[in-house]
Order: structure tokens, then C-alpha cells, then sequence
């Protein structure tokens, strides 16, 4: 391990009167010896006041102390009713936040405070606060906290526009790992836009070489002017310590989401009305282009923004306001920054000519959702149905599928759970009669003289068919 002495640490600030070439001038390699033994301590006196360690409890029921609880004879002899019972018992999880508001506004991931009961933050000055929870976002894999404190002033963080980063920029991780205090680890940007981390829908991640360990999660990734670029979410590992590969959800997805939470609470995202396929290297070919790019347009909402934009199934959508779609990936997370309200430019090849199509930023419409129990001696008897809105499946991710039957719910030995029919299932077809609503399943189920059930389910964005006989 180097010594203090020997430590490289790249890069700028103020010594004395001095102004940090990284701060003022842009990017910059260090030139000369002196160069290379700058100091990063200013941008952490700056940044780590503002980055807090999280603390979230969740009561849940210990397993009981004896085995034979429920056998009356051994609690006969036991005497002792509560012998044994289920006790309450609490459970920790430990990570990082982020204050980006000075009224004490906090982001951190979901999954730090994922069921919690309580959370606590303590700040690097060793000051604690009680939390609560004012947002919760799976989908991003973000959450957002606020202070139970009213009137306090906090330290805090600002937003960079994660778009201007490139890979070799120079970063700092800020966070909590492995529970030993706040530590400040340095690295680079070692990639952009990352879409196979598998940790929320918008698979977009700056990756860092930055050391991230365990109890990191919610913490801050710092460019050079003491900006936050990203929360740190996740990381490679065979052992779960770091090897170098560091995942960070980019801070103009974060500012989506504290946006949203300052407004009200939930988290508002544009809905397009379409659905898109990555473009293989065979799908490339047969449309004439050197490399595979962009997202290939395969099915379009009737009635949706997609649709009244002009877009069309084949298309191939290139870019979005100028900056190059890669795959249905980097366009997810694009879109989902661009807000709920103006219009937004697409770019689109279309049998060879480039096309550009104003599109509406507007959330997904809500229908109401129009529970019910399917009974009687259909195959769906004992399943639970909802109808499906368009703000339903932007929420629930299934593949904008805009109408049929959503199982919310299967009766324990009903038919339904018999015949192989599981949560999330879709019912799109019963006997060739189209289904768009609960009602719809509801009124074809109600027949006493079928006999043959041909019938059209979509699973996890699969349409699968079957024959069942009533």
C-alpha cells in the first residue's frame, strides 16, 4: 500500500492563490510533478458534509421459540400461552444518501429503505436526524427522504447534467461502505450508458473504477467542480467487494426524481405509446446500415403520442433532440428525462430516409380499474381481474400493453390456479372475441355451453396460447 507521501492524486483546486486548472479552465492532464500532487481535500470539504449515512429499521416476526407451538398437547404441558409465540425482532440495513435541498432533502436508492419502519441519518459532523419517507421509486431504484426537522438548514449538493460526462473524467465516490464512517474513494468515469446491470427498468448507468463497496448504495459520485453526476447503486463482484466496476445511476435521472417528489410525491414520466426492438446485426443489414443503432419501432398505441406523432411500426428511431438513440435501452432512459410537458424531436429512418417527428411529452391516462372475481366454470374462475390502463403498464412495465385483463389476484384451488394461469398474466383473447376490459372476460366467462376454451395470454411480453376444454 503507498504511503501519504507517495499518493497520486490527480488534479486542481485552490492551494493558496492558485486556481484549479480542472475548475476553471476545463479538462486538463497534468503537465508536471507538481501537477500530479494536487489535492482532492477542497472538493471533500466541499461535497462530504452533504453526504449522510442511512440507517433503515424494519420490525418483523421472529420465528417462534418452540416447534410444537400449534399442538394443544404440548402446550398443554407448557402451561404457558405465550411460550414460544412470535416476537417482533428488527432488522438493519445500512447505506448512503445524498442532501440535495437545505431544507434537508435527501436521495438515496430504494433499496436501502426498501420496507422500512424507521430511518435515521446520521451526518458526517455525527449529528442524527429522524427521517420520513416522502417518495419511493422502484423503478429507478430510487428514493427520496426528508428531515424531521422543520426550519434546519443543511448542507447540500448540486446537479450536474450527467450528459456532459466522458469516459476518463475524473470522479469521487463519497458513501458509508461496509458500515466504517464516510469514506472518499477516487477513479475515473470508465464507461457511459451501461444497459446490462439487470438493477432498475432504465438500464443507463455511468461506470466508475471508483472503489464501491457495500453500504456505498445511495451515495454520491462527485465530478471535479464538486457536483453530484450520480448515485452510486451497484457493482460487479464475485466476492461483494469492489473489483473496479462501479454502477451510477446518472444525475439527470436523479433530478427527475427529486423533481417529482417536490411536486407532489409521485414520479410523472412521459408516455410514448409504442413498442421497440434492439436492432441486431442481421436487422441492420437488411436495412442498409454499417452498424447496429438505434431502436426498430415494432408496435404503435392507437390513439397514443407515437401515433399522432406520424411514427410508424419499422421505423427506426436514431436519435432524440439531436443526441444518438443507441437501443430501446438508451432511448428508455432519454425519454424518461425529458418530462411531462412541451414536445420533444425524434429522428426516425424510414425506408431510407431520415424523418423528423414532433412528439407530446404527456404522462400515461389513467382508466379506472374496475376490480373483479371471475366466477362460474370458466378457466379464469377464481382469478382476480383489473383492466388496464395506460398509466398501469407504464408503472408495471408491461411492454405497453395498453388493454386486456391483468390477473391481480388467483383464489387458492380455484380453476384458474389449475389450469396454470399466475399474477401478471394478461388476458387478450377468449374464443376469438378480443378482450380489453375486465368486463369483457367477465361477460365471455359467464357462457355455460363452451366446451372448447381457446384462449390468448400474454406473459412477460410473450403472447402464449392455449386450448382448454370447459
Amino acid at each position: 500500500m503507498m504511503g501519504a507521501g507517495s499518493r497520486v492524486l490527480l488534479v486542481f483546486v485552490w492551494l493558496g492563490m492558485v486556481a484549479s486548472p480542472a475548475l476553471s479552465e476545463g479538462r486538463v492532464v497534468p503537465q508536471t510533478a507538481g501537477a500530479v500532487k494536487l489535492s482532492f481535500a477542497p472538493i471533500v470539504k466541499m461535497v462530504a458534509p452533504a453526504v449522510v449515512n442511512v440507517f433503515a429499521t424494519r420490525m418483523v416476526a421472529a420465528q417462534p421459540m418452540s416447534p410444537f407451538l400449534d399442538d394443544p398437547f404440548f402446550r398443554k404441558f407448557f402451561g404457558n400461552p405465550d411460550f414460544g409465540a412470535p416476537r417482533q425482532r428488527a432488522e438493519r440495513s445500512l447505506g448512503s444518501g445524498v442532501i440535495i435541498d437545505a431544507s434537508g432533502i435527501i436521495i438515496t436508492n430504494n433499496h436501502v429503505i426498501k420496507d422500512a419502519d424507521e430511518v435515521r441519518i446520521v451526518l458526517a459532523d455525527k449529528r442524527e436526524f429522524d427521517t420520513e419517507i416522502v417518495l419511493k421509486d422502484e423503478r429507478t431504484d430510487l428514493a427520496v427522504l426528508r428531515v424531521l426537522k422543520p426550519g434546519a438548514q443543511f448542507p447540500s449538493v448540486e446537479f450536474a447534467d450527467s450528459d456532459d460526462l466522458e469516459v476518463g473524467d475524473l470522479v469521487l465516490a463519497i458513501g458509508n461502505p461496509f458500515g466504517v464512517g464516510q469514506t472518499v474513494t477516487s477513479g475515473i468515469v470508465s464507461a457511459l450508458a451501461r444497459t446490462r446491470v439487470g438493477v432498475t427498468d432504465y438500464q443507463f448507468f455511468v461506470q466508475t473504477d471508483a472503489a464501491i463497496n457495500p453500504g456505498n448504495s445511495g451515495g454520491a459520485l462527485i465530478d471535479m467542480n464538486g457536483h453530484l453526476v450520480g448515485i452510486n447503486t451497484a457493482i460487479f463482484s464475485r466476492s461483494g467487494g469492489s473489483n473496479g466496476i462501479g454502477f451510477a445511476i446518472p444525475s439527470n435521472m436523479v433530478r427527475v426524481v427529486a423533481q417529482s417528489a417536490r411536486q407532489g410525491g409521485r414520479v410523472l414520466r412521459p408516455w410514448l405509446g409504442a413498442s421497440m426492438q434492439t436492432v441486431t446485426s442481421d436487422i441492420a443489414e437488411s436495412l442498409g446500415l454499417d452498424r447496429p443503432r438505434g431502436a426498430l419501432i415494432t408496435r404503435v398505441v392507437k390513439g397514443g403520442p407515437a401515433e399522432r406523432a406520424g411514427l410508424q411500426v419499422g421505423d427506426l428511431l436514431t436519435a432524440i433532440d439531436g443526441i444518438e438513440v443507441e437501443d430501446p435501452n438508451g432511448f428508455g432512459y432519454r425519454f424518461a428525462t425529458k418530462g411531462v410537458s412541451g414536445k420533444t424531436e425524434f429522428t426516425v429512418n424510414r425506408n431510407g430516409q431520415e424523418r423528423r417527428l414532433s412528439v407530446t411529452l404527456a404522462p400515461a391516462p389513467e382508466r379506472p380499474l374496475d376490480k373483479r372475481e371471475i366466477p362460474g366454470r370458466s378457466p379464469f374462475a377464481g382469478a382476480i381481474v383489473s383492466n388496464i390502463s395506460p398509466a398501469l403498464s407504464e408503472e408495471l412495465g408491461l411492454h405497453d400493453q395498453s388493454s386486456g385483463a391483468l390477473i391481480i389476484g388467483i383464489r387458492q384451488g380455484s380453476t384458474a390456479q389449475r389450469v396454470g394461469l399466475v399474477l401478471g398474466d394478461i388476458v387478450v383473447e377468449v374464443n376469438g372475441r378480443e378482450i380489453r376490459t375486465s368486463r369483457d372476460l367477465a361477460d365471455v366467462s359467464e357462457r355455460d355451453d363452451v366446451h372448447l376454451w381457446r384462449i390468448a395470454i400474454s406473459r412477460e411480453g410473450r403472447i402464449l396460447r392455449w386450448t382448454l376444454r370447459g
